[in-house]
């Protein structure tokens, strides 16, 4: 069991153990890099279109003879050499959605989390019980955790208020997700990882 600071919402910190499997999985970068390439490319929308010549609205008249007029040849005003013609090889809508097995899903993310804790950059507080929204109340525990830069919050279920929510949503570069939101890319775009204890209790039973 490996050992980490537990932050007191009111002030104070105790240390805790924390399971080694989640925060004990060696580095692997290959299975990061598939992780976060699945997790990008599932949030592409795939509706790009492009009109193909006979796509293009217009007439299907030939726009002058084919000879004696000294122009180059002609026979569609739709052609992709016009302008205002169709796209040669345009993109269409399609599906960018990407599969991985869920025991790899579940490594990836306990590999994301065991690099943020060996490097320091993981923290825990006991929980988030802001009674109304205050900026002021959250950059205040934020500064005194030491939670510089940008920093991902994760809480649990129960802790996904809207007054904990509005109380970071205008700090910059500052985060809040719910634990089943928690993607391997959102944990290291972000320099620093906050959990509450109850996300942390969630997470391990899900991954």
């Amino acid at each position: 069991m490996a050992e980490i600071q537990l932050h007191r919402f009111d002030g104070g910190q105790d240390t805790v153990q924390i399971d080694d499997r989640l925060v004990g999985e060696p580095l692997n970068r290959d299975l990061l890099f598939r992780a976060v390439h699945r997790e990008l490319a599932n949030l592409r929308q795939g509706n790009a279109s492009t009109k193909t010549r006979g796509e293009v609205a217009g007439s299907g008249r030939k726009p002058w003879k084919q000879k004696g007029t000294g122009r180059a040849r002609a026979g569609s005003f739709q052609s992709p050499l016009w302008r205002g013609g169709g796209i040669i090889f345009g993109p269409k809508p399609r599906d960018y959605h990407q599969d991985m097995p869920r025991k790899m899903r579940r490594k990836a993310l306990r590999v994301a989390l065991s690099e943020k804790f060996r490097r320091g950059q993981l923290t825990l507080v006991d929980r988030l019980a802001f009674e109304v929204p205050k900026t002021k109340e959250g950059r205040k525990l934020l500064e005194r955790l030491e939670q510089t830069g940008n920093t991902l919050i994760v809480c649990a279920a129960e802790e996904n208020k809207t007054a904990v929510r509005r109380s970071f949503s205008n700090l910059p570069g500052v985060s809040l997700v719910p634990t089943a939101l928690v993607k391997v890319h959102t944990v290291l775009n972000h320099e620093r990882v906050l959990f509450t204890q109850g996300a942390m209790s969630e997470l391990a039973e899900r991954i």
